[in-house]
């Protein structure tokens, strides 16, 4: 009665830890982007009417800005928090806009590079997964109005995330110039675009850290368990294991030898095709003559009624010609030999997939009739031959 209780204890821990790691599964809630590269594309606006924080809203007479995307940025975010961001951004100063306290009586054009070092606030105030809000300093170069100057820019913004890794980017940066000398002056710039992160490393939250450490104790618990029962069951499945493999290996050393077998015989099967194929004869020509004589037809019609027979076999049809002429002719002239046995066999009702050709003109002699070297007419005909083989069985 005590082992009964006892069993029944395990039982009762073991579906009690189960379903408590089932409700402390990480989610992607508790994972969190610890660094990452960010390329951001969208608009910026331009307000340099000299009267710093006066009229910030203004739009109809301070802000400058143009109808497509003037603002490209790229940079690299650390597990730290820190930023590394580099920034390219155009605009156009518009006719009537307030510029340095006048209405600006032209258009021109604006131009900023800047890179600047920020820092991601959620590590004071805590990780949030949409809400990334980031203050920061940086240097740049700006030509405004027609005047280059060099700035120290400070910037506040934030981005909020649509889903993991594309997001909206809001900031407005105030860029002080170096050198106040020929009018130049401070402005604002303030943007907005589409960020996309890439690259990124993830890590857990801190109550992912804590849910981890939380089921990684529960499944230790159900290991220890599982052990309990695991060496009483290793014995029986290690019998069941070796009586598996004496019997896959019996029936694989069966399947074996039945596809040895079939590779004999169809290397068998090959040997005696071939060897029929040879007693037929041999398909040859009269000089400069690409025309099937009674004696050549009647060969090819032995192997088409072979082919009849032994419907899987293909065959390879080979064209050549003796030594005698120029290569390129030869060569045109088994190319004739060779098409006119393919159309013979295809009259005879063969499948035209069953047989391949090719011509070699010249090419593999079957004896010394070489070029220049004097051989008897019965000599040159051996060389002048259609050669068939089989293919495949």
């Amino acid at each position: 009665m005590k082992k009964i209780k006892v069993g029944i204890l395990v039982i009762l821990l073991h579906t009690m830890g189960s379903a408590w790691a089932q409700d402390l599964q990480l989610t992607a809630k508790d994972s969190i982007v610890k660094s990452s590269w960010m390329f951001g594309l969208g608009y910026n606006v331009v307000d340099d009417s000299g009267d710093v924080f006066d009229k910030l809203l203004d739009v109809d007479k301070q802000w400058n800005s143009v109808a497509f995307p003037s603002r490209v940025s790229i940079g690299k975010y650390f597990e730290s928090g820190i930023g590394l961001e580099a920034i390219g951004s155009y605009n156009k100063y518009k006719v009537g806009k307030t510029i340095d306290g006048i209405v600006n009586p032209k258009e021109s054009n604006y131009y900023a590079i800047d890179s600047r070092i920020s820092y991601d606030l959620n590590k004071l105030v805590g990780e949030t997964a949409w809400f990334d809000p980031y203050v920061g300093v940086g240097l740049g170069y700006s030509d405004a109005n027609n005047k280059g100057r060099g700035t120290y820019n400070a910037v506040v913004g934030f981005r909020t995330w649509i889903t993991e890794r594309i997001g909206l980017d809001f900031s407005s940066s105030g860029k002080w110039a170096m050198n106040k000398g020929d009018g130049v002056t401070n402005h604002i710039q303030h943007a907005v675009g589409v960020v996309y992160q890439f690259k990124t490393e993830k890590g857990l939250s801190k109550k992912g850290v804590e849910k981890q450490a939380q089921i990684e104790q529960i499944l230790k618990e159900q290991q220890r368990i599982a052990d309990s029962t695991a060496i009483a069951k290793k014995q029986e499945d290690e019998a069941r294991l070796v009586a598996e493999r004496l019997k896959r290996e019996e029936e694989s050393a069966r399947l074996a030898q039945i596809e040895k077998d079939k590779l004999e015989a169809k290397k068998q099967l090959r040997e005696d095709l071939q060897s029929k194929i040879n007693s037929f004869g041999s398909v040859n020509f009269a000089l400069n003559s690409s025309y099937l004589d009674a004696k050549s037809k009647t060969i090819l019609d032995k192997i088409t009624g072979l082919l009849k027979e032994n419907s899987t076999v293909t065959i390879k049809l080979g064209a050549y010609t003796d030594s005698r002429g120029s290569d390129s002719y030869n060569l045109m002239l088994s190319a004739k030999r060779m098409q006119r046995s393919l159309d013979y066999i295809i009259s005879k009702e063969i499948r035209v997939e069953r047989v391949t050709a090719e011509a070699y003109g010249e090419k593999d002699l079957l004896n010394n009739c070489t070029n220049g070297v004097y051989c008897t007419e019965k000599e040159h005909r051996v060389n002048r031959r259609i050669e068939i083989i089989i293919d495949e069985i």
